[in-house]
């Protein structure tokens, strides 16, 4: 057994038949191999253990304890030396075969142990073979894929045959834990070797694999980004040659936009954060688009952009003046809102709602209050809107999310202050994607609205400066938390003289502009006027009435184009001529007193209207029969009438046998038009007793009210409406509840002039006044006509 020096290595293990170039700079390692060099040119390279789980370092490490050495080493010659310039040395070492360190101690100058050769097994059989062609086809596959080996490595692969120099070969340069290097080294059995270094292999394999698929990806990704980057840069030329490039990134142009909004602190924080995100993204991504529209609604609203009030009340009394006729409550309530703002600046004004019959002008009231403020007019129609999202808005989280019609209307008009109608608030409805009146409770309320929060801004914006007014044709269908909060405004239906005046100064020329005529060419005379409004029109307001106008003037542009004349005069003569025969007539024209026939009046959503009840008896055994599409409210009220009538018979002189040996049918003519509630109650009691004393009602005489089985007259609702009706019918007189009394306060001129009202307390009173005296000739009521243009709508009587 002989003793050698031994050269610890960190890091480095020197397999057999494996040449290894080490670089020396410790001077008692070059002293080793000076002396080495001089003798028989060998020594043991030892493998340095990790201490603490720290790897030594590369090289020789001369310091190292005997401990610090794993049991099994190689030994080695010194192929070659050069000695350089700054006293370091480069050799050459080969390995001859593995070694067993043993008597390992420390020197004079560097460690000595003696050694015993580690003889390996030269016997190969099939298992052999079969770990040989494995380990080949995996070191082939890490020479592929490794960074760090390169191709010419199969060449040597190749020409190895034995199966010990070939795990030695592979394992020498194989990227292994210096753990894993000095097991292979310590296993003498090379089928053993093998397995241990297949396994080693496949684990190399699987971190190479998985680091090139990353690399391709990084690869992908880079290339991708590259192309975008140049594409770009070549377009930006392009748009620089052609003159289309302004010069100015469309980013700092939109931060500068936002700048320039002066948005609120909450509202500055939320888009200063959102703008960084946007830098930061690339523009061909899909959340680029989203975050760019989302910074554009932040620029375009209007959060401190307001219009100066104009608080001229005479100026603002002109203007409402001159665009629309009457309507004295609308309009002072207009003139005490900007009194009021003369006094206070900062005073929050109510919530205005119109509710009227449609075509009495409440859309274009609002466009003149806004004229009359000197503000900007904006218009929301909430008709059909079922979805709480189309107040609020969307999220952004949905694929086209946008901000609701408030904030999207503000954005039109460019003003935070403007005077916001929401038309046809009553035609909202609520379905499973929510209540969208709900969501206008914080719009109409001025303590809420300072801090409305659209679903898509997802910040406050300020609301308060907004004047707003909501249209409808009924309160019905309006809840009432959301009714609570507005300040409800009537326009009643317009009676014929005021119907007159509006043609006269807003429809009639509007039409002779429109037509082209002009005021030289074409003119309606006052009789052809009132001819359209009573015989060819039956509205509470006067859409149908421009219509019928517009028809007339379009048949006397057309004789004009012809060349048939020059210029058209249109009589109340010559008016079929140009407007077909009439199609309205007077519910009370061409009528006398019948026995069984009353006339009430009726509240429908486009305004009042008459209607008449007709009763008539049969031999029977005192049944009562209803028809004409009553509601079960109406019915009860008939009911109610029957009993009432049979418990006073002796007092109204109507037979007895009346009740028990004859049948009534009661029926409300337009038997297509629903019809219900209370207020028929007296015309109903009414027509039946006219029938069972044989007593005529009068015609040119209409009624409503509720009636109780004791006789009392109850206040009804929609007054204004049904007497407004009963003017343009021409009835006379109205009986009404005396308890409707405040209701006669604000009624037209024109509507007082025409009608004699009386209010009436008892249902002795309703028939005293109705019913004429039993002598008078009579006849009995063969049907009753209807006009064919009855508006088919609900009744409400």
């Amino acid at each position: 057994m002989e003793r050698l020096p031994v050269l610890p290595l960190g890091q480095l293990v020197v397999y057999p038949h494996v040449v290894l170039p080490l670089a020396l700079t410790d001077p008692r390692a070059v002293q080793l191999i000076d002396e080495i060099i001089q003798g028989e040119k060998r020594l043991l390279l030892g493998v340095v253990k990790a201490a603490g789980g720290i790897e030594p370092p590369e090289g020789a490490v001369m310091a190292t304890m005997p401990d610090q050495l794993y049991d099994v080493g190689t030994l080695g010659a010194v192929v070659r030396m050069l000695k350089l310039g700054d006293g370091s040395v480069r050799v050459m070492v080969q390995g001859l075969e593995r070694a067993r360190l043993q008597g390992v101690a420390q020197g004079e100058r560097y460690l000595m142990a003696d050694y015993q050769p580690l003889a390996e097994n030269l016997l190969e059989d099939a298992r052999t073979e079969a770990l040989k062609r494995t380990v080949i086809a995996q070191f082939s596959r890490v020479i592929d894929i490794a960074p760090y080996l390169g191709a010419e490595l199969h060449e040597v692969l190749a020409g190895i045959t034995e199966a010990g120099k070939l795990a030695d070969f592979i394992a020498a340069n194989l990227d292994l834990a210096l753990p894993a290097k000095a097991e292979l080294l310590a296993v003498d059995d090379v089928t053993r070797r093998l397995e241990r270094l297949a396994e080693f292999l496949q684990q190399e394999l699987e971190v190479l694999e998985v680091g090139t698929q990353i690399q391709e990806k990084v690869k992908t990704r880079l290339e991708q980004n590259q192309r975008e980057y140049v594409l770009r840069e070549q377009l930006q030329v392009i748009r620089q040659e052609l003159g289309e490039d302004t010069g100015d990134d469309e980013l700092d142009e939109l931060a500068h936009r936002i700048e320039q909004a002066e948005l609120s602190p909450e509202a500055a924080k939320v888009a200063e954060r959102e703008l960084k995100r946007l830098r930061q993204m690339s523009p061909q991504s899909a959340e680029y688009q989203v975050a760019r529209t989302y910074l554009d609604v932040f620029a375009t609203l209007p959060w401190t952009k307001v219009s100066q009030d104009r608080l001229d009340l005479k100026a603002a009394r002109e203007i409402l003046d001159r665009d629309h006729y009457d309507l004295k409550t609308v309009k002072e309530r207009i003139l005490e809102y900007l009194a009021v703002r003369t006094l206070n600046p900062d005073a929050k004004g109510s919530i205005l709602c119109f509710v009227g019959p449609p075509g009495v002008g409440k859309t274009s009231l609002g466009q003149s209050i806004a004229e009359a403020l000197g503000r900007k007019f904006t218009r929301v129609s909430l008709g059909g809107v079922r979805d709480e999202a189309e107040v609020r808005g969307h999220r952004r989280t949905y694929v086209g999310a946008i901000p609701g019609r408030i904030l999207h209307a503000l954005q039109r008009c460019e003003t935070r202050n403007p005077v916001l109608m929401l038309d046809e608030v009553d035609k909202m409805g609520a379905d499973v994607r929510g209540d969208p009146t709900a969501a206008l409770l914080e719009v109409l309320d001025p303590s809420q609205n300072t801090t409305f929060v659209d679903h898509y801004l997802e910040v406050p914006f300020d609301l308060s400066g907004v004047m707003v007014i909501a249209t409808a044709n009924s309160l019905a269908p309006i809840p009432d938390p959301l009714l609570d909060r507005m300040e409800v405004l009537t326009l009643i239906g317009y009676t014929p003289a005021e119907k007159l005046q509006i043609a006269r100064r807003y429809l009639l020329p509007r039409q002779l502009k429109e037509t082209g005529l002009g005021a030289e060419r074409a003119s309606v005379a006052d009789g052809a006027m009132e001819r359209l409004i009573g015989e060819y029109t039956r509205e509470a307001g006067v859409r149908q009435l421009e219509r019928e106008i517009q028809g007339v003037l379009r048949k006397a542009a057309l004789e004009v184009v012809e060349g048939k004349t020059t210029g058209v005069k249109i009589t109340a003569k010559n008016l079929e001529k140009y407007a077909g025969q009439p199609r309205v007539q007077s519910e009370v024209a061409g009528r006398a007193p019948e026995v069984g026939v009353a006339t009430g009046l009726a509240w429908t959503p486009v305004g009042g209207d008459i209607m008449f009840i007709e009763a008539i008896r049969m031999a029977g055994k005192g049944q009562i029969t209803l028809t004409g599409q009553l509601g079960d409210v109406m019915k009860e009220s008939a009911q109610a009438a029957w009993s009432l009538l049979r418990a006073r018979a002796g007092a109204l002189g109507i037979p007895l046998e009346s009740f028990t040996q004859t049948d009534v049918h009661l029926h409300v003519p337009a038997g297509a038009v629903p019809k219900d509630g209370p207020s028929a109650g007296i015309t109903i009691a009414t027509a039946l007793a006219s029938l069972l004393c044989n007593r005529p009602s009068r015609h040119d005489l209409a009624m409503t009210g509720e009636l109780t089985l004791r006789g009392r007259v109850l206040p009804i609702g929609g007054l204004k409406e049904k007497l407004t009706a009963a003017a343009r019918a021409g009835v006379t007189t109205v009986l009404v509840p005396a308890r409707n009394k405040s209701d006669l306060v604000d009624l037209p001129d024109e509507v007082l002039r025409l009608l004699d009202i009386k209010q009436v307390e008892t249902i002795d009173e309703v028939l005293e006044l109705a019913l004429l005296a039993p002598d008078e000739r009579v006849r009995l009521s063969g049907g009753v006509r209807v006009s064919a243009d009855r508006p088919q709508s609900g009744l409400r009587p």
